[in-house]
């Protein structure tokens, strides 16, 4: 048994491990060091563009069960998380470099994975193989990509990344360090702006230069990664109930909340860089260090890289992938990451998590993994292959899960929290009988 699995991302590297530590042999292709996109700055595979990616490790969040059960399904993107991560409150943050030659190392070393560093510009004929990547899929392999399964197929959206500072350059004179509401530790910079700083930061911000992108127009930016720029230019506060809300976050000068607080994010395990949370932009360089210079704790800070735009790609896969990412039309061949509609890095790796999993089964004679609506995963797989009029790429939200409307005494759950820490029992409940039975 043999797999071809085609780029090293979340997605590639966790498929290609599935499949490798049940006995089968891995190919993996990865065009790095030879070709990169403008989102590739190392020849390590699984790349994130910031330290706090991977998001919420809570319960509460769906994303935060999304990780717990790839933890309990022995997922390597998770377990090279846990063993790099940073204090980030709630958050599970990593070194970004750390994590990275962490999976690299891994994969690498794995007996039953072959890496082959070369650009892959077409799905084989035959074979069995997984296409993983990613939402930066160059231009040969969209192409082909988009042919196989015909026009209209192939969508694209952008994605942005924001700005780093060194902490160095930070005037903490003008900030200081706490978490939303003291919840965990005190691990984000706050930089707070009166009214009257905000105002002009808000001027600036909506009538900045920004780098020519073609095809771009607000409407189409997908909305869990817009540009701040855009999201400015809704209105004139919107900012201050997006990523510069100033809730649970008192000024310890004033014993106040401010008017608007921009928040920084420790970005590698030193804690000598720190990213512009919410901040993805794809103004112009230029543009970048001068608004944004006007917060007056970045009143001098050194940027150390700027945030960028990127096209991604994406499929339309309702109708073309199966619920665990398997075409239709063409059974052992799979497809997985942000390329098939799930958007963000943890649903990648699960994505590519199911794909080795239920491959790994099929190859063995055990048939393919099926996994219900009250798990995550199972809720994901669902969304990426029910037919729908105007599929968009979805993180992972409980409102994919099937819903609870009733506790053992058959009374709502009003309680959102509440809800929620029950929906994720259900689920982790289920996985460890499942995980017990696929043991067996």
């Amino acid at each position: 048994m043999q797999v071809s699995v085609i780029g090293a991302g979340l997605a590639g590297c966790e498929a290609a491990w599935q499949l490798a530590r049940r006995g089968i042999a891995v190919t993996l292709y990865e065009m790095k060091p030879a070709k990169r996109t403008p989102a590739h700055h190392s020849d390590d595979f699984a790349e994130l563009c910031c330290s706090n990616s991977l998001r919420s490790d809570q319960l509460e969040n769906a994303v935060g069960l999304l990780k717990e059960e790839l933890r309990r399904l022995g997922s390597l993107i998770l377990a090279c998380a846990d063993e790099t991560r940073v204090e980030a409150g709630g958050a599970l943050a990593v070194d970004r470099h750390g994590f990275a030659r962490l999976v690299t190392e891994r994969v690498r070393s794995h007996p039953n994975i072959t890496v082959i560093e070369s650009e892959v510009t077409s799905i084989p004929a035959e074979g069995t193989v997984i296409v993983a990547s990613g939402p930066l899929t160059s231009d040969a392999l969209s192409a082909a990509i988009a042919e196989k399964l015909g026009d209209g197929h192939t969508l694209n959206f952008y994605d942005a990344a924001a700005p780093l500072v060194t902490y160095e350059s930070v005037d903490m004179s003008s900030a200081w360090f706490a978490s939303r509401y003291d919840k965990g530790t005190a691990d984000y910079i706050n930089c707070p702006l009166t009214a009257e700083e905000y105002d002009a930061f808000w001027h600036a911000l909506t009538t900045a230069e920004e780098a020519p992108v073609h095809g771009f127009e607000d409407k189409h930016v997908f909305e869990g990664c817009m540009p701040v720029e855009v999201m400015a230019r809704r209105g004139h506060d919107t900012l201050c109930y997006g990523p510069l809300k100033p809730r649970g976050l008192k000024d310890p000068k004033t014993g106040h909340e401010p008017y608007a607080v921009v928040q920084l994010r420790r970005d590698n395990a030193e804690g000598s860089i720190y990213n512009l949370v919410g901040f993805q932009t794809h103004l112009r360089f230029p543009e970048q260090k001068r608004v944004f210079s006007m917060i007056p704790a970045l009143a001098n800070a050194e940027f150390v890289r700027y945030g960028v735009m990127h096209r991604n790609t994406f499929l339309h896969s309702p109708g073309f992938l199966n619920a665990h990412f398997e075409m239709i039309s063409r059974p052992q061949c799979y497809f997985a990451g942000q390329m098939t509609g799930v958007e963000g890095y943890v649903e990648s790796a699960a994505s590519g998590l199911l794909c080795g999993l239920s491959l790994g089964r099929d190859l063995r004679g055990l048939g393919t993994v099926e996994l219900p609506g009250i798990t995550a995963m199972g809720a994901m797989g669902r969304y990426v292959s029910t037919p729908i009029r105007d599929f968009q790429p979805m993180n992972c939200t409980f409102g994919l899960l099937d819903g609870l409307l009733v506790d053992k005494q058959h009374k709502k759950i009003r309680n959102k929290q509440e809800r929620y820490t029950v929906i994720s029992e259900r689920s982790l409940n289920y996985l460890r009988d499942w995980v017990t039975e696929m043991q067996a």
